[in-house]
């Protein structure tokens, strides 16, 4: 029975929180400035110099299907094999280590060598997104039941404003390189991908040093943790077909979490093939940022107070119209305005979403089921940008691809309308 000494107390709680917290402010920077902005920039005007838009935007989304599928493999594994071993930092640095080099490394690819900067993108993806699998699953760590959803949208709050303002800085070297003592802003592009990678590093340190992970049961070897993490895979298959609330949500997870994931990552990519000017849709995404700290934190009280899953749905709602107003946007000031917009919901969609899958699932076995949860997030991400990719390429028309996103956001809402929030966290407790 643990001590009374044992217990941390509430400064060393907060420490611990605003540790794991700052991990989103960390690779946020990898999000935006990379994912959502200068590699699709880059890639369509820089690495595929003199391609067809279409053809840029079919490689664009066929590099974040590739790194989607090999991490939506790897999660289930990696996360069960954490969770035998109480090893879930251990695995986090390792896939942030990676993702780190080879987003630095981006910066040395030069001018028409697509192939080597897509193999180093999809390697970057892979590393973020697996080190995400482990930041999650630390969630139940620092956080108490009442304080799931606060504390999630606090790291997604903190990822935003981080995020933002490395972003801020990139975007006016690329508006005026001269001012920095660069050359053009193609010198300014290729320095934002180092020093994204060195923002990552520097603010991982706190959840490496604060952030203690609960040992595991009898804390076994390498070789033997990786053999009872595949038992337990096999177990966790089993209960999810069980534990029926888990399973609807993650279905619901699946389909509108895909929307939310390809309109992230393509908004850019759509934009400059309407023609809108890029240095434009960059400060756009900039505002998107800003507007998604406030909004983050606010979507945490809503959770708290109106229920976890109504504040998902009322971003739902938010994404289905944006969408359908994306299609028949023919200017540069609608973009912004659906940047406010999709700021105000994203991150609230993102952080209630980890925090309810956190309260239907059993705490113990959080790795592995974070890794269901993370394997779903990346088939999404498979699935959203090659299904745009594709549609963009059969019709020759970039409009017509953004139609595909509005399906998924109206059959995720209606499977989460029938999640038990009650019920599932009734069943976790049981498991």
């Amino acid at each position: 029975m643990p001590t009374v000494s044992s217990f941390p107390t509430p400064s060393q709680q907060s420490t611990k929180v605003i540790s794991w917290a700052l991990y989103d402010w960390a690779n946020s920077a990898f999000a935006i400035t990379v994912m959502s902005a200068f590699f699709p920039l880059f890639l369509k005007q820089y690495w595929s110099d003199g391609a067809d838009a279409t053809i840029t935007t079919f490689r664009l989304g066929l590099a974040n299907s590739i790194g989607g599928i090999v991490i939506a493999l790897l999660s289930p594994i990696l996360g069960a094999i954490a969770d035998q071993g109480g090893t879930r930092k251990r695995y986090l640095i390792l896939f942030a280590a990676m993702a780190i080099v080879m987003t630095g490394a981006l910066q040395f690819a030069a001018r028409g060598e697509w192939t080597l900067a897509i193999a180093l993108y999809v390697l970057a993806v892979i590393g973020f997104s697996g080190s995400n699998s482990f930041y999650d699953a630390l969630l139940v760590s620092v956080a108490i039941e009442p304080q799931l959803d606060k504390v999630s949208s606090l790291g997604f709050a903190l990822g935003y404003l981080g995020g933002g303002l490395l972003f801020a800085l990139n975007v006016a070297m690329v508006l005026w390189p001269a001012r920095f003592g660069l050359v053009d802003a193609s010198e300014s592009v290729r320095l934002s991908f180092g020093m994204v990678a060195v923002w990552w590093a520097i603010f991982s340190v706190p959840l490496l040093v604060f952030v203690k992970e609960p040992d595991a049961a009898g804390r076994l070897s390498r070789e033997s943790a990786a053999s009872a993490g595949i038992r337990q895979l096999a177990a966790t298959f089993r209960d999810i077909r069980r534990l029926r609330i888990v399973l609807l949500f993650l279905l619901a997870y699946l389909l509108y979490i895909d929307g939310v994931g390809t309109l992230a990552r393509m908004a850019l990519d759509y934009g400059m093939a309407l023609g809108f000017d890029e240095k434009k849709l960059i400060v756009a995404l900039l505002i998107t940022q800003f507007v998604g700290f406030p909004a983050s934190i606010a979507f945490g009280h809503l959770g708290a107070r109106f229920g976890t899953k109504a504040g998902i749905t009322i971003g739902l709602g938010t994404y289905i119209t944006a969408t359908l107003w994306a299609y028949w946007m023919e200017s540069t000031w609608e973009f912004y305005a659906l940047a406010v917009v999709i700021g105000l919901v994203q991150g609230g969609v993102q952080s209630l979403s980890r925090s309810l899958f956190a309260r239907i699932t059993p705490a113990a076995r959080a790795g592995e089921f974070f890794g269901f949860y993370n394997m779903l997030g990346k088939f999404a991400a498979v699935i959203g940008p090659l299904l745009m990719g594709s549609a963009a390429l059969a019709t020759g028309s970039s409009r017509a691809a953004v139609l595909v996103i509005v399906a998924l956001f109206l059959a995720g809402g209606i499977l989460l309308y029938f999640v038990d929030e009650r019920e599932g966290a009734r069943l976790a407790g049981e498991t």
